[in-house]
């Protein structure tokens, strides 16, 4: 899983990391927008006046990139004026990353601010154990003015047993799956793309495509969608129900909606629409290869303009359900406090302005403006070569997306549909529940290893579900499988009856 994971974080990165966006009346680098020109001064800059300076060391997941330090000069120069700080940015790659903060936790090193999240640096079991900082009161006292423009959603739905102990990046709340299609081929053969609303409806498609074209894998190998919430890993068995009763953790391994998606995945695969190294395959398929007809992605207002820009060829979506709030989609980008720092108070306040004002924001997601990119006279950008080539930063991980800089292609109301988006969004019944494994340690890791022995195949339609899910779930329950979920119906329970 954690491959899987890493992977989709790159493609994530790859394609988030192209796009920026803000308000067309902001200043250039030379009259930064954080500077208030009637000489009055915001509530953290008198502080900063009688602040002792301090640097504050930020661990951030991502590629490191050349011109890192040259625009943390810029960067530097900025939080000296404004919270007498500088920031110690230190990028750790995306396959180390997890690892690299495991080590650092463990060893009781003393840093300030680090990137976390469901998939990296794992946000709950972190704040659990102690290794992040409770930011309720720390955000009251310095980070008004970012409190007010992240949605509720994230703040509420971040909580571990009733305390914040992250900041969520201010994007998409919602998580939606959608169907992606090469475009040129749906518009060459005159494909409908309006009747498909799931897995099944695309049988038809893929047939014309397998039969007209030699050189195309009709499906980049996914894991077939299952609509459960799921309380541990996407591919662990442990999830509630989004329909029916939604209160009961269940195998969905077990449910009848699995076992039909499955065999629907099966068909795909003996009839050649899936490439038959699936379930082994590390092939990341590029979206810039034309080389298939439709993938699996996880959407956001905008994304196939986004995947468009990145392929070369345009992307068209059809979404495989109404956007959900889960707590992977609240903890997916954060930034923590370490226990161990020494300046919380400053860390704090370097968030808040990270995360509301715009040019500080923009200048750690893009560089610097005539170097990296080119801001145009109606305020919208393009990148230059430097900052592909030189300082190409993981967009999404770093902070407030909604205060960005709008590319010339953008639309002029893609901030304005995050938000409908988001408003739109269905809250999980368990959003908020974050499971403490520890009572069932052993019977989790067990249950691990049988996952990964069984899932890879079966979601990819390797193999035969009919055959393979009964002996699937003869393993999980040997390996503990009713025990674990013994222990988090009684969590559930006990979290629905202190947040009723």
């Amino acid at each position: 899983m954690k491959s899987f994971v890493m992977k989709l974080a790159v493609m994530v990165f790859l394609l988030v990391g192209l796009v920026a966006c803000s308000s067309a009346n902001e200043s250039s680098q030379s009259e930064p927008e954080g500077h208030d020109e009637s000489g009055e001064q915001s509530a953290n800059e008198t502080e900063a006046t009688d602040l002792d300076h301090v640097t504050l060391t930020w661990y951030m997941i991502g590629t490191p990139q050349p011109d890192l330090e040259l625009v943390m000069e810029e960067v530097n120069a900025y939080t000296e004026e404004k919270i007498n700080a500088t920031v110690d940015l230190r990028m750790l790659d995306w396959g180390e990353y997890d690892e690299r903060m495991q080590v650092i936790t463990t060893s009781g090193e003393a840093y300030d601010i680090a990137f976390t999240s469901s998939w990296a640096n794992n946000y709950a079991l972190n704040a659990r154990r102690g290794a992040f900082l409770e930011l309720n009161d720390l955000l009251d006292e310095h980070g008004q003015e970012m409190k007010e423009l992240i949605d509720p959603a994230f703040l509420e739905g971040a909580q571990v047993d009733g305390k914040l102990y992250a900041v969520p990046t201010n994007k998409e709340v919602g998580q939606q799956a959608v169907l992606s299609f090469n475009n040129e081929l749906v518009e060459k053969h005159n494909l409908d793309l309006s009747s498909v609303h799931s897995l099944a409806d695309l049988e038809p498609l893929l047939a014309v495509i397998k039969e007209e074209e030699s050189d195309v894998t009709p499906i980049a190998t996914f894991d077939a969608y299952l609509p459960f919430d799921s309380i541990l890993q996407e591919e662990m068995p442990f999830a509630f129900r989004l329909e029916g009763n939604t209160n009961e953790v269940i195998n969905k391994y077990e449910e009848d909606i699995t076992m039909e998606t499955l065999k629907t995945m099966h068909d795909y695969y003996k009839k050649g629409y899936i490439r038959p190294d699936a379930a082994t395959s590390t092939d990341s398929w590029p979206l810039e290869t034309p080389n298939w007809f439709v993938r699996k992605e996880l959407y956001q207002p905008y994304a196939e303009l986004i995947w468009t820009r990145t392929a070369g060829y345009e992307i068209a979506t059809r979404p495989l359900h109404e956007p959900y709030i889960f707590n992977n989609s609240v903890t997916g980008s954060m930034q923590a406090i370490s226990a161990t720092s020494k300046n919380p108070e400053r860390a704090m306040m370097f968030l808040n302005l990270l995360n509301s004002d715009p040019y500080l924001r923009n200048l750690l997601d893009k560089g610097i403006e005539g170097v990296h990119y080119e801001e145009l006279e109606d305020g919208t950008i393009n990148d230059l070569p430097a900052r592909v080539e030189r300082y190409n930063m993981p967009s999404f991980a770093i902070g407030n997306q909604l205060i960005l800089k709008l590319y010339e292609d953008d639309p002029q109301d893609k901030w304005e549909a995050f938000e409908a988006f988001n408003e739109s969004a269905i809250p999980s019944p368990a959003l908020g529940f974050y499971f403490d494994s520890n009572p069932v340690r052993t019977e989790i890791a067990a249950i691990s290893n049988v996952t990964s022995e069984f899932s890879p195949a079966l979601l990819k339609g390797a193999v035969d579900p009919e055959e393979y899910l009964p002996l699937f779930n003869d393993k999980l329950n040997e390996a503990g499988l009713q025990k674990v979920i013994d222990e988090m119906q009684r969590q559930f329970d006990e979290w629905q009856e202190l947040n009723q």
